[in-house]
């Protein structure tokens, strides 16, 4: 049981406010609420902005031979087809209709880090097919990490901590931070037969930033736990970001802050987004928060690292790589 007929209306953070407490304020009643909110006047502009979305579609418009010779990797770099992914599997007939595209830190075969999950060399799309590209996505990566950071700050002040909290080297000074392009095809959504774009998930992470087009299609659902289930439409913001909290914040913060179920339905329209999932370095230790817990709210969490849980979320969401090899999928 379910509807989903309403939008929803979110919080509003400007990362030129300078006043800091009013967007602590803010985000902090956003995360109590629903994990999501929009940030504002994070410095990248709307040329940029456009250009990594052009390059986006090149790749997604190449042939699907060209487009299989970057099959994603046991490292989750590269592309991924349609149906690779089944995010929610008790309710999905068949994968997410739609294609991506992973990009993560980039570590050069040779450095002994690359051994490590996660970390290692990009695939990239040769430069004759597309010259510009993997300077756009890496310069893209850049900028949104250091957006991500500024949105880590305004969060560690929320949850009571010391404002550089998450810039620490085992937090997001050496994190896994990932882009992944994504492609949704002109495909209109059934969820009454298990048809999604993308099926109902939370993010593994701290945070993530999502870029769209104007194209509406994410929806959220506050109350995970309700009967019928609520669905409400977020709408687009030109020139922002969509943010939402990840599965580890939530873990941190004692569930006082919300990693929200969320999902992609589709109304016929191609939609083209961008996401970028920011987690921390492999060794991470994710346990509450020292201001997140009491003598009335224990730790609701056994710790894990970091490596260990996403390896487990990507495992448990992703196709077999030998299905391809198979021929099966």
């Amino acid at each position: 049981m379910e509807s989903s007929t309403s939008r929803t209306s979110l919080n509003c953070i400007s990362l030129a406010d300078p006043d800091t407490q009013r967007s602590v304020a803010l985000l902090k009643q956003a995360c109590l609420d629903s994990g999501f909110f929009y940030v504002l006047d994070h410095g990248i502009s709307q040329e940029f902005m456009d250009e990594v979305f052009a390059e986006s579609k090149k790749f997604f418009e190449l042939p699907n031979s060209e487009k299989m010779k970057l099959l994603r990797n046991e490292k989750n770099r590269g592309y991924t087809p349609m149906l690779d992914e089944i995010l929610d599997p008790e309710n999905q007939v068949n994968g997410d209709y739609k294609e991506g595209y992973y990009i993560g830190v980039e570590v050069p075969a040779e450095d002994p880090q690359s051994n490590r999950p996660f970390y290692g060399p990009n695939q990239w799309p040769s430069e004759e097919v597309l010259p510009k590209w993997r300077e756009v996505m890496e310069q893209y990566h850049r900028e949104a990490l250091r957006v991500a950071k500024s949105v880590a700050r305004i969060i560690a002040l929320a949850l009571n901590l010391d404002e550089d909290f998450f810039d620490r080297p085992e937090m997001l000074g050496d994190s896994i931070a990932t882009l992944r392009l994504l492609h949704y095809e002109g495909q209109v959504s059934n969820p009454s037969k298990g048809v999604y774009g993308a099926g109902a998930h939370s993010d593994y992470g701290l945070i993530t930033l999502l870029a769209t087009d104007d194209v509406v299609g994410l929806q959220i659902c506050k109350d995970r736990n309700a009967q019928p289930q609520v669905w409400e439409y977020v709408a687009p913001v030109k020139g922002g970001f969509i943010v939402n909290l990840g599965d580890m914040l939530e873990r941190w913060s004692n569930s006082i802050f919300r990693s929200t179920l969320h999902r992609v339905v589709l109304d016929g329209q191609e939609r083209y987004s961008i996401a970028f999932f920011v987690e921390p370095s492999h060794d991470c230790v994710v346990e509450c928060l020292p201001t997140c817990k009491s003598e009335t709210n224990p730790p609701k969490f056994p710790p894990i690292t970091c490596s260990v849980y996403l390896s487990q979320r990507y495992k448990d969401t992703h196709a077999d790589l030998s299905t391809y090899s198979d021929g099966k999928a």
